[in-house]
């Protein structure tokens, strides 16, 4: 199976939206698909921060 466009994967979370989604719905759905694939691709690439570094950032 091809993997799919970037295109494609834009229709699809387009066609998941509900039919009165305005279009401010349509631009955080789609800032929010950009800002998981930009976090995935940064921890495929190593530069992700340990659990125990986070907690002692935010002082937890």
């Amino acid at each position: 199976m091809p993997v799919p466009t970037t295109r494609d994967r834009i229709r699809e979370a387009m066609d998941k939206l509900p039919p009165n989604a305005t279009f401010d719905d349509a631009i955080e759905r789609l800032v929010f698909l950009a800002k998981i694939e930009t976090g995935l691709a940064e921890l495929d690439a190593g530069k992700s921060i340990p659990h125990d570094e986070v907690k002692r950032r935010l002082g937890l």
